[in-house]
């Protein structure tokens, strides 16, 4: 057996979505935070995503973080998100996978019935609660970045839709908000292919005409998530499905699409601070959501969600790249 890379990892799915969490083989990337080790990775090192994410060791819908040295004296680790479409600035199900891992494997301290540990993102510092009993986790509740509504009822030509209206939020990542019945498409996991075409095309026709960006890092825009609204959802309990960039359905109910979400519910009036809020993902697994806080973000208000999920270890593995494969990169298929 021979091979020129050594991947550690160790494999989680939260509440149905896999996150692998690369714990060795990548060594430290360059960089004063982990906003710009994340751009020093996709210029010079964005062949490891994909080897590690793509088919055949990955496939469409891989989800993945590689952890690293924090950048930060108040975090305990540093989180590289990483997955098929790129490198995420936040990843709410890929998070409490992390906390998850690094739990369950013994590379924090442990303690009941809380462990809390302190992430450093690209998007900022994310605190991650998790519940612990007999020394295993539980569930982990983790305490977002703020989040925000960057437009109510705006409106984009999508053929063949017309003019289709949404809200766009950020939530660690940009999310156009849609209702699935203006599509007139039902919500059923037979209508998925119809489902994911329809979310594609509004992020195109977004990302062309009106490209949201982050008020506060001009770096971070773009619409590659689109939460398609199923019919009776609200305030209180909402289904969806979320179609992702270049062309999935997230099986988590996305954590940083929850964030999103109940942003623009509280832009909306319609979910007040420290109230329960339960999304439901396409294949009927749940987060918890909560907005804790209201602050400000060069005059645009924000709230500050917190996520409660699960994640359960799936397997350890060492993945490995032989000198002579002819997919030294993955493809995509």
């Amino acid at each position: 057996m021979r091979t020129s890379r050594v991947f550690h990892s160790v494999d989680s799915h939260t509440e149905g979505m896999p996150t692998r969490v690369i714990t060795g083989g990548v060594g430290t990337i360059p960089g004063a935070t982990m906003f710009e080790r994340r751009a020093y990775f996709l210029e010079h090192l964005d062949h490891l995503r994909e080897l590690l994410m793509n088919e055949p060791r990955g496939h469409a819908a891989m989800s993945g973080a590689i952890l690293q040295p924090p950048t930060r004296p108040d975090a305990d680790f540093g989180v590289l998100y990483i997955e098929v479409s790129g490198c995420l600035p936040m990843c709410g199900h890929g998070t409490i996978g992390v906390a998850t891992v690094l739990v369950e494997t013994g590379m924090v301290p442990v303690v009941e019935p809380v462990t809390t540990i302190r992430l450093d993102t690209p998007a900022g510092l994310v605190i991650a609660e998790v519940q612990v009993r007999d020394g295993a986790a539980e569930s982990v509740t983790l305490t977002n970045v703020p989040s925000f509504v960057l437009g109510l009822d705006r409106t984009v030509e999508v053929a063949p839709f017309g003019k289709v209206r949404y809200d766009m939020a950020f939530g660690g990542n940009f999310y156009a908000i849609v209702d699935l019945a203006d599509l007139g498409i039902e919500f059923d996991r037979g209508n998925k292919d119809e489902m994911l075409a329809a979310g594609l095309s509004i992020m195109a026709a977004i990302d062309e005409q009106d490209r949201p960006v982050h008020p506060g890092n001009p770096e971070i825009g773009g619409c590659h998530h689109v939460y398609l609204a199923a019919p009776g959802s609200d305030a209180k309990h909402s289904r969806h499905a979320m179609a992702i960039y270049p062309g999935w359905f997230d099986r988590s109910p996305c954590g940083t699409g929850t964030s999103a979400r109940m942003a623009q519910l509280h832009a909306r009036g319609q979910l007040e601070l420290h109230t329960d809020f339960d999304n439901e993902s396409f294949i009927g697994t749940h987060f918890i959501g909560r907005l804790v806080e209201q602050g400000e973000l060069n005059g645009i208000p924000t709230v500050t969600p917190t996520i409660t999920g699960r994640a359960w270890v799936t397997g350890t593995a060492q993945y490995m790249l032989d000198p002579r494969d002819p997919f030294p990169r993955g493809f995509v298929l």
